[in-house]
């Protein structure tokens, strides 16, 4: 079977389970997974596909702001629901199953705030590779995961994005912003947002899939490996130094293997 037939039958599956579920609810972050979920689940779905899409601390303004342009542009009912993620007992203190308390929380939030709709997250086929407490409470909590449940890699969704004219279909991986602190670091609404803003500066430098992972009083930055030179040149290198010092870090160090997903994880046992 050729790659191209594979990822079409993956896709058929998808448009029956989507039919199946009859009325979909998806949870609607913005990243590359749930934005082609949520676009297939509406074509095939029609008003009977609404998103949802919880606010909080650990979702950028940016993204926010994306994924009411995105329901607005294309006539999707998107509900808001306002989270305070410091309310989950356990999230400050971050232990390294953190994401299932938060994950479980939100979408109990999300199920009462849809309860006519089948609840659907947007997990792939490569969420099940590391650790992922969070898949526990989807689990646990009967949220379907239609892109999955057919097939469907990341490579695979974003070919389809493409093909569907998805302007995330290249947009790099997206991750709470809770998933910065390593593990054990406590994480309070102020490193949030100088996370956040650190992030943002670098990538207004012209950087894509820049992560500050937080160790204490050091910035850890990933990047692209390709990137990684680009980083040490001196001005870039001042620039992103002098700001990043100003948002509070007293050091900044850039990780030579460069950007991949999970790496907070490599300190666990496996």
């Amino acid at each position: 079977m050729n790659t191209a037939q594979d990822i079409r039958n993956k896709e058929t599956a998808l448009t029956e389970r989507i039919k199946a579920a009859g009325k979909l609810a998806v949870a609607f972050s913005g990243g590359v997974d749930s934005t082609y979920l949520l676009y297939k689940a509406h074509e095939v779905l029609g008003d009977d596909c609404i998103a949802v899409t919880v606010k909080s601390q650990v979702l950028t303004d940016e993204e926010f702001g994306w994924t009411s342009e995105f329901c607005s542009g294309n006539k999707i009912l998107q509900i808001v629901i306002d989270f305070d993620v410091f309310s989950t007992p356990g999230f400050a203190s971050n232990p390294p199953d953190r994401c299932y308390y938060c994950k479980r929380r939100i979408f109990e939030s999300i199920k009462n705030a849809a309860p006519e709709y089948e609840v659907a997250d947007g997990s792939n086929v490569d969420d099940t590779g590391d650790y992922r407490p969070g898949m526990r409470a989807i689990s646990e909590l009967g949220i379907a995961s239609p892109l999955k449940d057919s097939g469907l890699s990341k490579a695979d969704i974003r070919a389809l994005s493409k093909e569907a004219g998805l302007p995330t279909w290249d947009h790099p991986s997206a991750a709470c912003l809770a998933s910065r602190f390593a593990y054990g670091e406590e994480i309070t609404d102020e490193g949030l947002v100088r996370v956040a803003s650190a992030e943002k500066f670098i990538k207004d430098l012209g950087f894509t899939g820049i992560r500050v992972r937080v160790h204490g009083d050091i910035a850890r930055i990933e990047a692209d490996p390709d990137d990684i030179v680009l980083l040490t040149y001196a001005r870039t290198r001042k620039e992103i130094s002098e700001e990043l010092k100003r948002l509070g870090f007293k050091y900044v160090a850039i990780d030579m293997e460069g950007y991949r997903t999970g790496s907070m994880n490599e300190v666990l046992d496996k």
